[in-house]
């Protein structure tokens, strides 16, 4: 998949085994719909919307004309001390699609930056409503928030956390994981039922050790996504934010994955019916076509945080980023948008669901090293028992298997992950799916 004329000797590859990728590089150099064009003219279809970000299939000419047209009106202008047409317009499209009174949008660049912000909102929430003493953060074991200091800090992979944990953040503290391996092994299209309350422990324990009074917010995914997509039990969010409604605590949803519709509902806080109090999103928002995040946030938390007496000239909330609302990523946001209800993706993605679990369950289940399935809305993931290699090891094997076939899958780990554009065809999914079982069936 290399190309003689492309120099590559400069790049730093992020999350890749760079030493092991320049002995057989590989590089994209086109995208239309649902496939990638290698440097070697070879087609690969893509199985995981290019981590999760093109909900609506590579090179959508609607998003491509609605970025030509900004960059001849508004190429950029600063978001400090000055607002532009395209930003507000993303703006009130973002607040009218998320659920409850999340109405307050503050954009970013990424989904790292994002759970950055929301911890900051936060902090100054709980300080505007005179309990500035609040500063613990509980996130989950194996959640997964971006890679600044904060992000990784509330996060619990550990290889991000492995060369860095002695510079995060002191007053944080995780939940249990969420999985059953032995009696929620395989699981398509409903949630588990566990016999066990998996947030018992956060009452009995994590919130008396820290005391309720001091904790700022709690952030999960609702769908542990990077991990490789491990379902909520039933009634788990749901509780959740019952118990953060008694201790005053402020709950925060990262669905920068389940965002825009791959639970096949605009956000996963619609499919399980749980409103936080602050929601962050990055990815499917401009297709992945221009780099952008953000947080949208119920309205008592930006109502408390402007209700501060300041003078005039102070700054309400001391943050942002020099792109912030960046009106060609802003135009991206509203053409992509637009698609998405154009074209009923989200219905879609629902519709789409049930083939890819069927599909994989079908195909996949019982085949040597595979010892878990987990499918829910437009997802599924395969996890493999470690081989003597080492974690990781052979989910890597797989990965490079399905791509030599013209299939790229995402490898978490041990989990090979399949995650297709809303566009999908079922012939497609029964491609990815098939070549999956035949590179899990070869590795092994």
């Amino acid at each position: 998949m290399g190309d003689n004329n492309i120099t590559l000797g400069n790049l730093w590859l992020p999350f890749t085994p760079n030493k092991d990728f320049h002995q057989s590089p590989r590089v994209f150099t086109g995208a239309d719909g649902m496939y990638f064009t290698t440097a070697d003219g070879s087609k690969v279809l893509d199985g995981i919307s290019s981590l999760w970000c093109v909900g609506a299939g590579h090179n959508r000419r609607e998003i491509n004309e609605a970025i030509y047209q900004q960059l001849q009106t508004l190429d950029y202008s600063t978001a400090f001390q000055f607002g532009n047409d395209r930003a507000f317009e993303a703006a009130h499209m973002i607040a009218a699609l998320a659920p409850g009174d999340l109405n307050k949008v503050f954009f970013c660049t990424s989904g790292s930056e994002a759970a950055d912000t929301a911890m900051k909102m936060a902090l100054a929430y709980h300080r505007a409503r005179g309990q500035g003493q609040r500063s613990v953060f509980i996130g989950r074991e194996r959640g997964y928030h971006g890679v600044g200091f904060g992000g990784m800090s509330v996060g619990g992979i550990g290889g991000n956390r492995k060369l860095f944990g002695s510079a995060m953040l002191p007053h944080v503290d995780h939940l249990r994981f969420i999985h059953d391996p032995v009696n929620h092994a395989y699981i398509n299209g409903e949630l588990p039922v566990f016999a066990e309350d998996w947030l018992l422990e956060l009452e009995q324990r994590l919130l008396p050790l820290h005391d309720p009074s001091n904790v700022a917010a709690i952030i999960v995914e609702p769908v542990a996504g990077s991990a490789g997509w491990y379902l909520p039990p039933k009634g788990y969010l749901q509780r959740l934010r019952e118990i953060c409604d008694k201790h005053g605590i402020l709950l925060i949803f990262d669905e920068v994955i389940t965002g825009f519709g791959r639970m096949g509902k605009p956000f996963a806080a619609d499919y399980f019916g749980v409103v936080p109090d602050m929601l962050n999103f990055a990815k499917c928002v401009t297709n992945g076509v221009v780099p952008m995040g953000g947080v949208v946030c119920r309205e008592h938390v930006h109502d408390a945080i402007m209700s501060v007496p300041t003078p005039a000239h102070v700054i309400e909330f001391s943050h942002g980023y020099t792109y912030s609302g960046h009106p060609v990523a802003c135009a991206a946001a509203v053409a992509t948008m637009k698609l998405l209800a154009d074209e009923k993706l989200f219905e879609r993605a629902a519709a789409m669901g049930p083939v890819l679990g069927n599909a994989v369950h079908a195909a996949i289940k019982g085949l040597p090293h595979v010892i878990s399935i987990r499918a829910l809305g437009l997802a599924a993931a395969v996890e493999l028992s470690p081989s003597d290699k080492g974690v990781g090891a052979r989910g890597y094997a797989v990965f490079l298997e399905c791509l030599k076939h013209g299939v790229l899958v995402r490898s978490a780990g041990d989990n090979l992950v399949l995650a297709p554009a809303y566009v999908v065809e079922k012939a497609q999914i029964e491609q990815m799916v098939g070549v999956l079982a035949q590179a899990i069936k070869r590795v092994a």
